[in-house]
C-alpha cells in the first residue's frame, strides 16, 4: 500500500515540475532558514517573532511574564495622567496575578501583587520631581574643593573609606 501512495505522489510532483508549477517561488536558490552550521531548533519561532514584530516575552512561563511586568511598572506608569489610572493599571496587573495564584501552572516562582498605594507614592514623586526641576543651565565653572579632602570622599561608601 505505501509503494503504491509513494508511487502516487511522485507522479503527481513529476507532473508538477512538468507543468512549471515550482518555477519562480519565492526563496528559490536561498537556503532553507535554520538549517546552517549550527542548527537551531527554534529557528521557525524565533522568525515568526521577528516577521511579526511580537516581543520575546511570549515565549517566557506566565510567572516569569508576570514577575517581568512587575518589574516595568515605573516605567509603564510614568506617563499616565492621573492617580486613578495608575490605580487601574496597577489593579489589572494584580488581577491577572491573583488569577495566577489560583491555579499556578510553570516553574514556581514567587509573585506578589503590587502595592497600588507605593506605586501611586512613587508615581507622585517622580510626577512633582519633574515639575519642580528647572531645566538644566550649562556651567563652566566647577565647584571649589578645599583642600585636603578627595573629590571623591562623598561616593564611596563610609566602610570604605581610608580616613
Amino acid at each position: 500500500m505505501t509503494e503504491a501512495w509513494d508511487a502516487a505522489v511522485e507522479a503527481q510532483i513529476r507532473g508538477a515540475v512538468q507543468r512549471g508549477e515550482f518555477d519562480d517561488l519565492p526563496g528559490m536558490g536561498k537556503p532553507i532558514p535554520g538549517r546552517g552550521a549550527p542548527y537551531d531548533e527554534s529557528w521557525w519561532i524565533k522568525s515568526f517573532l521577528e516577521r511579526e514584530a511580537l516581543p520575546s516575552d511570549l515565549l517566557l512561563p506566565t510567572p516569569l511574564q508576570l514577575r517581568r511586568r512587575i518589574e516595568q511598572v515605573p516605567d509603564e506608569v510614568r506617563d499616565l495622567p492621573t492617580e486613578q489610572s495608575v490605580r487601574d493599571f496597577v489593579g489589572q496587573l494584580n488581577a491577572q496575578i491573583v488569577a495566577w495564584l489560583r491555579n499556578p501552572e510553570g516553574p514556581r516562582v514567587v509573585v506578589r501583587p503590587v502595592n497600588a498605594d507605593a506605586v501611586v507614592h512613587r508615581w507622585r514623586a517622580e510626577r512633582t520631581r519633574r515639575e519642580i526641576r528647572p531645566p538644566a543651565e550649562p556651567t563652566t565653572a566647577t565647584a571649589p574643593t578645599t583642600a585636603g579632602t578627595s573629590p571623591r570622599r562623598g561616593w564611596w561608601p563610609r566602610w570604605l573609606r581610608w580616613r
